[in-house]
């Protein structure tokens, strides 16, 4: 005999699928404590038996968490990814997820555990052509002589890698080379998350979108004959999570955990193409296609080769990979060491018009490093146009080269800052506010002969918008007008013009090409509390000119309805708010003694007041709807008619 105890709700968090719900829930090391990790920055570990939660831990702002968080049972500690890189590993005396261990997923290894000899052999996965692609999800399985680990990746294409059991030199890192297994068996750009597992020794289970328009599928392939033994669409979404026990599938669909029970039958030539016979019109004659084991890309008539076969030649190909290769950058690196930084940019421009090497985040590393080191010994040499290739790679990181943007900030490359700015996700708070100094300080002249990136900055030279301004100095902007001062006290003590106050609130305070440097700090992920005492640095001269120019941006964005600023990666109204709160709380009783900054904190509170009352006003007509939808809900009104007025107040 069996009962369901009463049920109660651990987390506040809406559970669904897909992106906007729950990443996952793990167990921790203790059995009435679990992981619930979101889809955004928080994971909190909650004690199930007390139905409360006995830590939270967060990643910066602009981060985000890429997969579940899990916990070393053996240890006792947490490990989490964000950012589909960065790795970080605490435990529960840990309070701030940016002082704990921090390491970047460049490359892939593999490690195998024999317990009988207690050998522990570790493998480097070479990627080959698909170097740019991030495996997604993966899983294993066991024969006598290898190890098959399946990778699904973001290309959609499914990797297999046969690992041998018995290594030769246990003690040495070996390289292994994936080969394809399964082609565009999803989408490449899905936005969900996407799964795939083992179910025996020729079937495997695939959760995803077939096509990018379509919905989430849960699929059934062949391994031997490579071919789609049965799908089910699942159109309420899945999170990407897949597990099975016994004879039953276990999924995320929509807000609920569903079970589908599955059964494959013995894998024949027969039962893998016997389908393909009856989905044809009767009366019609099609050829079917069979898989060249040799080349699984194409299709031919290569089905008299065995499965057997193919597994031969598949392993002989991953035992001559075994075998040492010359590292494509030894070449590359004996030029960065000696020669002159226009050849070495040649030397650099033709190894990434190629990017066919499988030791490619490899080679960009040494390169870095190298060009650094040879920086570090020569303060001549300096190969900008090199450091800036290789950051626009997407594959270094601060963690991976700190001294790339040190050296940029003793050259002040207010160029090559922006670029690290945009492409690397765990910058700390100290750099982040040396690159915010260089970009305030630096002289007008400079900046308009320096190339920077332009893409965050709308064009803020619209002469004719700012004349409509002016006569219109009556109209209210999301509840928020620049021009009217309900302060009477404030303008007897400055006493301007209601014109050269419109002057100044609608024009932007900084050049253009400022403008795009300051947009890349906004973007940039911080952490609050490591933050603010750097902030505290800056001159105020400096401070006050930021504050005005994020005050321009917010009435920029409220000219329209949607509070979005034009452009093609512009900033947004919470960071611009975010970034006005930091400013004032780190340096308020210095602004507010600068006679010049009187004028900003009087429309900076005007703004802070405009925006409590349409706040208010919100918040009151959100309780007035939660009054109707619970008459709504007590009323039963069936074929009825009747009328119903609510009065907001």
């Amino acid at each position: 005999m069996a009962s369901l105890e009463e049920e109660f709700t651990l987390s506040s968090a809406v559970l669904s699928a897909g992106s906007e719900g729950l990443l996952g829930v793990e167990q921790s090391s203790k059995t009435d404590q679990f992981l619930v990790t979101d889809n955004g920055r928080t994971v909190i570990l909650y004690k199930v038996s007390d139905q409360k939660p006995l830590g939270s831990w967060s990643v910066k702002q602009g981060q985000i968490i890429t997969c579940p968080a899990v916990c070393n049972f053996q240890t006792g500690e947490y490990i989490v990814v964000h950012d589909n890189k960065v790795l970080r590993i605490w435990n529960n005396e840990d309070v701030n997820l940016d002082k704990v261990f921090k390491a970047t997923h460049g490359n892939y290894f593999a490690y195998v555990q024999m317990f009988n000899s207690r050998v522990l052999s570790k493998y480097t996965l070479l990627f080959g052509q698909d170097e740019n692609s991030i495996i997604e999800s993966f899983t294993a399985s066991v024969d006598r002589k290898f190890i098959s680990l399946m990778s699904l990746s973001t290309d959609g294409c499914i990797y297999e890698t046969l690992i041998p059991i018995r290594p030769t030199d246990p003690e040495k890192n070996q390289s292994l080379v994936r080969s394809l297994l399964f082609k565009a068996v999803v989408s490449g750009n899905t936005r969900h998350g996407v799964g795939v597992t083992v179910l025996d020794q020729d079937h495997i289970a695939v959760l995803g979108s077939p096509l990018a328009a379509s919905k989430e599928c849960l699929s059934v392939w062949n391994i031997k004959f490579q071919t789609l033994q049965t799908s089910k669409e699942l159109p309420q979404g899945t999170s990407g999570q897949l597990w099975y026990y016994g004879e039953n599938l276990f999924m995320l669909h929509g807000r609920s955990l569903t079970v589908i029970p599955y059964k494959c039958e013995v894998s024949s030539l027969a039962s893998a193409l016997g389908k393909l016979k009856h989905s044809q019109d009767p009366g019609t004659h099609v050829v079917p296609h069979f898989v060249n084991w040799e080349t699984p890309q194409e299709c031919g008539l290569g089905a008299q080769n065995s499965e057997q076969s193919r597994r031969i030649l598949r392993r002989r190909k991953i035992e001559v990979s075994l075998q040492p290769e010359v590292p494509p950058s030894k070449q590359l690196l004996s030029t960065i060491m000696k020669d002159s930084e226009k050849h070495i940019e040649v030397e650099l421009r033709k190894f990434l018009a190629i990017k066919q090497t499988p030791d490619f985040h490899t080679v960009i590393g040494d390169t870095v490093t190298g060009l650094l080191e040879r920086c570090k010994a020569e303060p001549s040499f300096y190969p900008r146009n090199c450091l800036m290739q290789l950051t626009q790679t997407h594959v270094l990181s601060y963690s991976l080269c700190p001294y790339l943007m040190e050296i940029a900030l003793q050259k002040k490359d207010v160029q090559l800052l922006q670029l690290c700015l945009q492409h690397f996700p765990d910058i700390p708070e100290l750099v982040t506010c040396a690159c915010l100094k260089i970009f305030l300080s630096i002289a007008d002249d400079s900046l308009q002969e320096t190339d920077v990136n332009m893409e965050s900055v709308f064009d803020c030279s619209n002469s004719v918008h700012d004349e409509k301004m002016e006569e219109q100095t009556g109209i209210l902007q999301n509840g928020f007008n620049p021009v009217e001062d309900e302060c009477n006290k404030c303008d007897q003590e400055l006493n301007e013009e209601p014109q050269a106050k419109t002057k100044e609130t609608t024009s932007c305070p900084v050049i253009p090409k400022r403008a795009a440097l300051l947009n890349a700090i906004l973007h940039s992920a911080y952490s609050e509390t490591f933050l603010l005492p750097h902030l505290k640095d800056i001159p105020a001269q400096h401070i006050t000119l930021f504050l005005k120019y994020l005050y321009f941006l917010y009435l920029k964005c409220s000219e329209n309805a949607t509070l979005t600023l034009p452009g093609i990666h512009p900033p947004t109204l919470n960071q611009i708010m975010d970034w006005i709160c930091l400013l004032l709380d780190a340096n308020f009783t210095v602004v507010v003694m600068m006679p010049e900054a009187k004028r900003l904190l009087i429309n900076l509170y005007k703004l802070v007041k405009s925006q409590i009352s349409v706040y208010s006003e919100l918040n009151k007509i959100e309780v007035s709807f939660r009054e109707l939808q619970k008459l709504n809900q007590e009323k039963n009104n069936r074929g009825l008619y009747s009328i119903e007025v609510l009065e907001l107040f």
